[in-house]
């Protein structure tokens, strides 16, 4: 004898009889779902360009092999044959869990080798994006049941794109400036497990070990809580784990990761923008004397001076040593960098409080734009950025630029930037004088030793040829001028090769330059040095 059973429990696929309210529940689910892995894809790829640099390189290996592990889910989500919906809040706990460490453990693989973080990085890629493409068939199959493929595709794609654009906006502007790094994957982590939890508590009645899934939810939720109220704790060690001395100092600005730190043994201060080395206050005199006396010092009257870049406020100090100098104007972008030369008292020790005199004007602009707005008249420009090792800063050693410094300079006008290392960086630095010889009538290249660096390299140009080095302050540790005419003499290891080109925005040959000079162990530069 048969007996017929009214089953009452959740069908197979835990998603029957879904009204009106809990397909809203599924429907915003998307939103943030899309939200959230858009935001764990730019955490990985800003990591790797503050880590490893060449931020085009990070972030197009990062899009694109995400894109392929996102495809690799989808794929996979066709074997979900039952259970959808506790498939789905499965997925969301285990996103919660890897995205949110994902950065931490970035940080603190990165000193090991760099192939156990290579590794750990394609890693979360995969895992990642193979997760998020798993989620978005299954939230299509389960709405699809109820308002037809049509207008399921239709709702599901349009919410996911419209999630996407959300994290892409509030990344930048929102979570990395107010979080860091760190604590916006644990706070994205806590998002994903939010949604986890909302699912499983307003579809309970659809899941076969609601429960089970509401404490997993609620025991994720509370260790992410604990590690985002712990984030700076958390922050502060992965910073000791990546740099050696004691960080003192640290800022997530909206363009950059500013640190500094102190070996307390030697007194020896040091600032890193995004993990680079800036200066060290045991050697940063060499470097600022060699950047600025030679030009100050050069014939003509240095009455109004450009600082681009250069918001510690060393150079500032070099130039207020000439007393000719009636004014400077001080452009760099990031006021946190700014702020540093002005208010964070290591900082202003070294610099001699000099960003706050009253011949110093600051501007916190883009140089780009700043340079093509101004009508100021400059005799002196000081170029202090950092080396191009991404397209953004590689505009500022174009010839487009230049063109537009050229145009601000006044008759007796000299400019001089700082190019990189003639000896690791051989074909950046000799690109950049190459790109200053198209646009100037007269380019002088001159490289001086700097224990924190190495070999650095320097290029001055002028608006007229001719001239000398006339003036240069008393009292300098490092400059003078015998060392400055020795400093013009290039050994034939670090001399100008051949095949350099000129940089242009157009044609970016120096970013290129500067990708292959990280990977050429700088001994190949020996190559027909030497005479038979």
């Amino acid at each position: 004898m048969t007996q017929t059973v009214s089953d009452d429990r959740p069908d197979a696929r835990g998603t029957a009889h879904l009204d009106k309210t809990k397909l809203s529940v599924l429907l915003i689910s998307i939103l943030i779902v899309a939200l959230c892995g858009i935001v764990y894809e730019l955490i990985i790829g800003t990591v790797s360009s503050y880590l490893l640099g060449n931020s085009v390189y990070q972030f197009s290996l990062t899009i694109g092999f995400f894109m392929f592990a996102m495809g690799v889910g989808s794929h996979l989500s066709r074997y979900v044959e039952t259970r959808l919906l506790e498939t789905f809040i499965y997925v969301e706990m285990a996103l919660a869990l890897v995205g949110g460490l994902c950065s931490v453990s970035l940080f603190m693989l990165f000193p090991f080798a760099p192939w156990l973080y290579t590794a750990a990085m394609f890693g979360f890629i995969f895992i990642i994006g193979g997760l998020v493409g798993i989620e978005i068939p299954l939230l299509m199959r389960i709405l699809s049941e109820h308002h037809g493929a049509r207008k399921s595709i239709a709702d599901v794609l349009s919410l996911d794109y419209i999630g996407a654009l959300f994290g892409s906006v509030a990344f930048p502007l929102l979570l990395l400036p107010s979080l860091g790094l760190i604590a916006s994957s644990f706070a994205i982590g806590l998002i994903n497990v939010f949604v986890a939890f909302l699912n499983a508590v307003w579809l309970r009645e659809h899941l076969v070990s609601a429960k089970r899934m509401i404490w997993m939810t609620v025991a994720i939720f509370a260790g992410l809580v604990v590690l985002t109220l712990s984030a700076t704790r958390i922050t502060s060690y992965a910073q000791h784990h990546l740099y050696f001395d004691q960080v003192v100092w640290e800022k997530q600005s909206p363009y950059q990761s500013l640190t500094v730190t102190n070996a307390w043994p030697n007194n020896d201060l040091r600032l890193f923008i995004d993990g680079h080395l800036q200066f060290s206050e045991q050697d940063e005199h060499r470097y600022h004397e060699a950047l600025v006396h030679p030009t100050l010092g050069w014939s003509g009257v240095p009455a109004r001076v450009l600082v681009l870049g250069g918001g510690d406020g060393m150079a500032v100090r070099e130039i207020l040593k000439h007393e000719g100098v009636e004014a400077i104007d001080l452009v760099d972008l990031d006021p946190q960098m700014t702020w540093l030369g002005q208010s964070f008292a290591p900082v202003v020790a070294l610099n001699e409080g000099a960003l706050n005199g009253p011949k110093v004007t600051v501007y916190n602009q883009d140089a780009f734009v700043f340079i093509q707005q101004t009508e100021a008249i400059y005799d002196r420009v000081i170029i202090d950025f950092p080396d191009p090792h991404n397209e953004a800063i590689s505009k500022l050693y174009s010839q487009e630029f230049y063109a537009l410094v050229k145009a601000r300079l006044s008759d007796d006008g000299v400019i001089v930037t700082q190019s990189s290392s003639p000896f690791f960086a051989r074909r950046t630095y000799w690109s950049i004088g190459e790109t200053l010889d198209s646009m100037f009538p007269d380019v002088l290249s001159y490289q001086i030793t700097i224990p924190s660096f190495g070999v650095w390299g320097y290029h001055m140009a002028f608006a007229n040829a001719g001239g000398t080095l006339e003036n240069v302050p008393d009292g300098l540790a490092a400059l003078s001028v015998p060392v400055f005419e020795a400093a013009q003499v290039f050994p034939c290891d670090i001399s100008k090769p051949e095949g350099i080109e000129a940089n242009s925005i157009f044609d970016p040959s120096l970013y290129e330059a500067y990708t292959t000079d990280l990977k050429v162990a700088p001994q190949k530069g020996l190559a027909g040095c030497r005479s038979s």
